[in-house]
């Protein structure tokens, strides 16, 4: 008879929880909102514990099943209602680099790191910050991208141009600090790397935030922003 009950009640919350889930919208684990992250933590904690507890009855699996529906379904429309719940709630999307530029104010506010940025803008087939005009880091987590006009729409294919090689930008500074390896790499020197620095406006290497460079591209160099 336990093993029945528990078979039961696991039906039952399967059942609610696909339920729940298609009443409170399709959305991708990706999409997630802070909401909705909280509550899948929370169902799975109500489910579980319900499920093999024998103290826990089938209607009080049921009564949490219905309540928590409800309390999600007002909680939604409420945030739908007033913009400033939704906003203190959910959080609101961040420039993280802005005409070009990396925020890094807005990118320490959101706790998003250089290595985290850079692997955002990997998996969307940016390789170098030369292409970027606006980045907003999303609620969700995703990062939403805005190319400057040059590398936007046409690529060489479009106009019929011969092939080049492909090559991966150089990181030269990151944080305030040279890496040397990398520069060696390149076959370049630290003085060169000033001679760079200063063209791009800066005074001192630790001014600069993030730098890299490129074959093709040439020198890229982001303050510390705002």
């Amino acid at each position: 008879m336990d093993f029945m009950y528990i078979g039961i009640k696991l039906i039952t919350g399967f059942i609610g929880l696909w339920g729940m889930t298609r009443l409170l919208g399709k959305k991708e684990i990706s999409q997630l909102t802070p909401f909705d992250f909280v509550s899948a933590l929370m169902l799975s904690e109500l489910v579980g514990n319900t499920v093999y507890d024998k103290e826990v009855k089938y209607l009080e699996l049921l009564f949490a099943l219905a309540f928590w529906t409800v309390l999600s379904l007002t909680f939604e429309k409420i945030t739908q209602k007033y913009k400033k719940l939704r906003r203190a709630f959910e959080g609101s999307p961040a420039v993280v680099i802005e005409k070009g530029k990396l925020n890094v104010k807005a990118m320490r506010s959101n706790s998003l790191d250089l290595e985290q940025l850079l692997m955002l803008l990997r998996e969307q087939g940016i390789f170098s910050l030369h292409e970027v005009a606006y980045g907003i880091f999303e609620n969700n987590g995703s990062l939403s991208i805005l190319k400057k006009s040059p590398y936007d729409t046409v690529v060489r294919g479009d106009l019929n141009l011969p092939d080049e090689p492909v090559e991966l930008p150089v990181p030269l500074i990151e944080e305030g600090e040279i890496k040397f390896k990398e520069l060696e790499r390149i076959g370049r020197d630290e003085e060169w790397l000033k001679e760079q620095m200063k063209e791009s406006g800066f005074k001192q290497i630790k001014d600069i935030f993030y730098a890299e460079w490129h074959r093709e591209h040439g020198f890229y160099a982001s303050g510390w922003g705002k």
